[in-house]
Formats: C-alpha cells, structure tokens, sequence
C-alpha cells in the first residue's frame, strides 16, 4: 500500500502536459493531495501550495509522488538530489516511470538508510497469458485517441462517474500509471512484454454481469509511431463493444514528434473500428471526447456542435461539460 497523503513532485516540467499524472492524481484525488514541489524552471502548475520537503512533512504529506511522465520515463540526475533529500526527510517514494526507483542504487542505499518505501507502479505483478480472443461476457467501452494524453483517462473516468451516479453497473479499469494510482489497481500495460499485452488485458476485463460495464483507459494513438503498440493490445485484447473517439483539437503535430500530423476524427473512425471488429463484430464507435482545456467556452462549444453535426455522434468535453451524452449512447447498445 502507499501511504497518504501525498506530497506531488513536478521537478522541472516543461509544460503542464507533462505533469499529467500529478494532474490526474490532483482531479480524481484531491483528498490525497498537500502540496506540490517545483525544481527551478519548471513550468507546470497544479494549482496546488508550493511547500519544502520539511514543510510538507509538517502537514502530513507521507508519499513524494513523482508527477512527470517524461519521454522515456527516465530519472534525471537532477531530480535525484531531491528524491534522496525526501526519502532522508521520511518521504517514501512512489514512481509510474519506466526508469525504477528500485533499479537506482543511491535511492535504495538511501531508503535503506531511512526505513522508507519505494513504490514502483509501472511494474507488472502478474504472469499474464497470451490472449486467446475468445468472447467474454458483459460490456466494454473504449476510448481511442488521435493522439496521446489528449484525456482518454478522464474520458473513461468521467463516463464510469456518471454511469455509478445513474445506479449503472460500471467499473474504471486503469492500464497506465496515472490510473493505477489514482484507484490503486490495474495492468502497467506499456511495461508488459508484448506478446502478453493484449493477455493482460483480456486479464483486467474478464467474464462479468451482462450488464456491467468495464471502461478501459485507452494508451497512444494508433496514428502515433512511438506508442501504437499498446492500442492495438487494448483494441483487440479489450474487444470493445464500443469506442469513443478522443481528441485535442489546439495541437499542431503529435506529441513529441514535430514532423507528424494529426489525423482527422473520420480517419480515426475508418481506422479504429475494423481493428476493434476484427476481435468484435459488433464494435460501434458511439461518441467523441473532446479536450477543450486550451479553447474558451463559445469557441469548444460551438467546436462540438460542428462536430456533432459532421460525425452524427454525440460529441463533449466530459471533464469540462460531462458525460451524459456518451453515456446516453452506452445505454442504447
């Protein structure tokens, strides 16, 4: 288990976006949250008290969460002053970066030293099988993105939220590290060996009520070189019934990679939906998330109402305006 509260790490991100994951454990787990620590030029912003190590201490903060998904989930030297500083103040640590706390021998010595934890959640804790394909009962949702962070987590999120509130059958299933620490559970899907992602998948979404609802968080983009294996591991090992398209309309190129366009909302459907129907034929795309953080309001709503009228799909921001409508589309299926 680990400990709470915590105190948010978001060493010298360069822009809030990389920060996602304190930002989801500070929308989702704000009871959870005492403060933030910034490194010097950082340029993200929970909206969180700025506090010290010690500070923190003093109010409680028992866990330093390292809020930064970096490219390659590395641990940069310059972070490590400050994680050894925390540890040595009674922090533990807790990380969803591919780069391990228990893989850094300083951070172990000093944990060591200090009788405190290290917490890696991006760490497969299952032998996961290959997938088999084979029909499972109950429901599953899956949002799909044109590009990556562009909120298929809220999306999911939101959706399971609105879905508890109507007495709906419903369950978030977390498959990255922002979501297995905000719910404590779930498949660090981009850290399991290939062969066995679509598997552990499969594994997280098993025979349920026919009328339950599973709402996979999506990962990448299948438009996205880095990152479109675990998109194909969640569309074919999560055999949705339905799909919810994502999107952030204010980008120039995909993220990290300047050279790339993003595609359009129809060439994700064109692409999406015979992938998905290939481990279910009966795959529907329903509705279209949409990020509408960067816009102001009359701008993002008339944006969905274009949208709405061009796709004929309920289309919203369901952090921003709510699910309602997607769930509304769940329902008829």
């Amino acid at each position: 288990m680990i400990n709470t509260p915590y105190l948010l790490f978001l060493g010298d991100a360069p822009d809030a976006l990389a920060a996602k994951v304190a930002q989801g454990i500070r929308d989702w787990r704000p009871e959870f949250c005492v403060g933030q620590h910034r490194m010097t030029g950082c340029k993200a912003d929970m909206g969180l008290t700025d506090m010290t190590l010690i500070e923190a201490r003093s109010a409680g903060a028992r866990t330093l969460v390292i809020g930064v998904a970096n490219r390659g989930g590395t641990i940069s030297q310059a972070w490590k002053k400050v994680l050894v500083q925390a540890l040595e103040s009674g922090f533990d640590l807790a990380s969803g970066l591919h780069n391990l706390l228990c893989d850094e021998p300083d951070l172990v010595a000093a944990a060591k030293a200090n009788g405190r934890a290290l917490h890696d959640v991006r760490v497969p804790s299952v032998d996961y099988p290959i997938a088999n394909g084979i029909k499972r009962q109950g429901k599953r949702c899956l949002a799909v993105g044109t590009d990556c962070s562009v909120g298929k987590m809220y999306t999911a999120m939101c959706m399971e939220r609105e879905m508890r509130d109507r007495g709906m059958n419903a369950t978030f299933r977390a498959t990255g590290q922002t979501g297995i620490l905000i719910t404590g559970n779930g498949v660090p899907l981009d850290a399991v060996i290939a062969d066995f992602m679509a598997g552990s998948v499969e594994y997280l979404t098993p025979d349920n009520d026919v009328d339950h609802w599973d709402l996979i968080e999506g990962q990448g983009s299948l438009f996205h070189v880095s990152y479109s294996g675990v998109t194909m591991a969640l569309i074919h090992g999560g055999q949705p019934d339905a799909l919810i398209l994502s999107h952030e309309p204010t980008r120039t190129h995909m993220r990290g990679l300047p050279d790339y366009d993003l595609p359009s909302l129809e060439t994700l459907r064109d692409m999406a939906l015979p992938l998905a129907r290939i481990a279910n034929p009966s795959c529907q795309v329903v509705g279209i998330s949409v990020n509408t953080k960067a816009m102001q309001d009359n701008a993002a709503r008339e944006y969905l109402a274009e949208i709405e009228m061009r796709m004929g799909l309920p289309a919203t921001d369901p952090f921003r305006y709510g699910s309602g409508s997607l769930v509304d589309a769940l329902a008829k299926i």
